[in-house]
Order: structure tokens, then C-alpha cells, then sequence
């Protein structure tokens, strides 16, 4: 069987290559391009005022990467000996790995236990709802869809935010990247031709990809295609475009493999 992966680059060839290693027929069909920010300077702003807030919230790994990539050279944050005490929060491992990887302190990183059931804004909330109080201070580094929304706007999902909000907080938002729909050339057109009907498995980690694909090819029929999606969220979004089955993993590579074998 062979498995189709949506992600964006480069998470689309470390999964792929994951995927192989483990005895899977992967191939990538990244669905979403990530481009730096329109503007560059609202993230240059927000790291100039970051130690003003209590919290940092990275939707994901992108936003960790991107964000950092514009990071002052002497601006030491997420370190336990440094004078900044901000925290940083996250939904789930990529983005933890990712903080990692920029030299944040797991011990100022506050994200849902290993095995929880799902990695979302509503298992965030569950660790870190008790730090939030009224005066608390959280900015949400997250992305847009495209280069015509202001910096400090951004698209995406508002549930943390208003959590934050009910519990007497105050949000600020910054985009810290672009997320835009490929273009897709005649053979990658084919590949997805043949792989709505020939038993192919696309494994979906956000409906916007699940959206991008369907403005890509309209018309075409997905009843016999089947879906691997990371969230409930996006097994509606893969429902709803006309994928004849759908399966719920968790996110992680282990559990990704183990449905992946159970629908061999």
C-alpha cells in the first residue's frame, strides 16, 4: 500500500523517509508551502517585547522555526538562567522538537502529557490553565493563508485564545509565516488521479491541505480514497470532501505506523 504524505516541507520527506524505514511505500505531495511573513518586521517587534509577556504560544513547528529565524542574536529566551522568565507553550512533540532544536530548556516549555490522547489546544489548556490568572500575558505565534493579512493578525484557530481571555488574560498575535497552496504540474495531477481510486493512503495532519487538494482537482471523486488524519477536526474536513474512509491517529510517528499497518 502505498502512502501519500501532505505535509509541508521539509516534515514531508522526515516522515517519508520515517515511513520507508519502516517497511511503508511513502511518497511526498506536500499540500501547503510555508513562506517567511509578509512582514518581517511585526516579528522583529514582538521579539523586542517579549520578555512583556508571560507566555509564548507556538501553534506549531513552522511557527517555532519561522519565528526563531528572526530571533535577535543576543536575545536569550525559554532558559532557565536567563533574566527573560517567559514560557513557551506547545500543542504537541513536533513543535517541542522543534523548540529544542533552537535551544529552548525543556523545563520552560509547558505542552500535554506524551500520552494524551490528542495533541490540541484543549489538551494545552488542561496543563496550563492553572498559570493563567487575570494581567496574564500569552502572544500566539501562528501563520497566515496568504500575503494580504497584517502582520500582527494572522489566521487560525481561536479557542486557546479565548480560554486565555475567560480566565482574565490578555492575547496578542503575531504571523510569523505564510501558508500558501502549491501548484500542482501535470504528473503531480496524474499521481493524484490514480491515487483517489487505486487504494493509495493519504495521510492528512491539516484540513487546509485536506481544502487545497480539492480546489486543485475539482470534480474529482474520493469515494473509493481513503484518509489518515491526525485530529477528529480533520477526519470531518476529509468526510466532508468525499473520502470513503477515514481513520483517527494519534500524531506521532508510532501511532501513524500502527494504523497505517492496521489498514494494510
Amino acid at each position: 500500500m502505498r502512502v501519500i504524505v501532505t505535509r509541508p516541507q521539509p516534515e514531508a520527506d522526515q516522515w517519508v523517509r520515517a515511513l520507508r524505514e519502516a517497511g511503508n511505500d511513502a511518497l511526498a505531495l506536500p499540500l501547503i508551502r510555508v513562506l517567511p511573513a509578509a512582514d518581517c518586521g511585526a516579528v522583529r517587534r514582538a521579539w523586542e517585547h517579549l520578555a512583556g509577556y508571560d507566555a509564548v504560544m507556538f501553534v506549531s513547528g513552522n511557527a517555532v522555526e519561522q519565528f526563531f529565524a528572526l530571533k535577535p542574536t543576543l536575545a536569550p529566551v525559554f532558559n532557565a538562567q536567563a533574566a527573560i522568565k517567559t514560557r513557551a507553550f506547545v500543542t504537541g512533540p513536533g513543535s517541542f522538537s522543534a523548540l529544542l532544536r533552537v535551544h529552548a530548556q525543556a523545563q520552560c516549555i509547558d505542552m500535554p502529557e506524551r500520552d494524551a490522547a490528542q495533541f490540541d489546544s484543549e489538551a494545552l489548556w488542561s496543563v496550563v490553565c492553572s498559570r493563567v490568572h487575570p494581567g496574564y500575558r500569552v502572544l500566539i505565534v501562528r501563520g497566515s493563508v496568504g500575503s494580504d493579512v497584517p502582520g500582527d493578525a494572522g489566521q487560525g484557530r481561536d479557542w486557546f485564545a479565548k480560554q486565555v481571555r475567560a480566565a482574565g488574560g490578555t492575547v496578542d498575535f503575531v504571523v510569523a509565516y505564510q501558508r500558501c497552496a502549491p501548484e500542482l504540474g501535470l504528473d503531480d495531477r496524474a499521481l493524484v488521479a490514480a491515487a483517489a481510486a487505486d487504494g493509495s493512503l493519504w495521510l492528512f495532519s491539516s484540513s487546509e491541505a485536506i481544502a487545497n487538494l480539492a480546489a486543485a482537482v475539482p470534480g474529482l471523486a474520493w469515494q473509493h480514497a481513503r484518509a489518515l488524519v491526525t485530529h477528529a477536526r480533520i477526519g470531518q474536513a476529509a468526510s466532508q470532501a468525499g473520502f470513503g474512509t477515514v481513520l483517527v491517529s494519534r500524531p506521532t510517528l508510532a501511532d501513524l505506523m500502527a494504523s497505517i499497518e492496521s489498514m494494510q
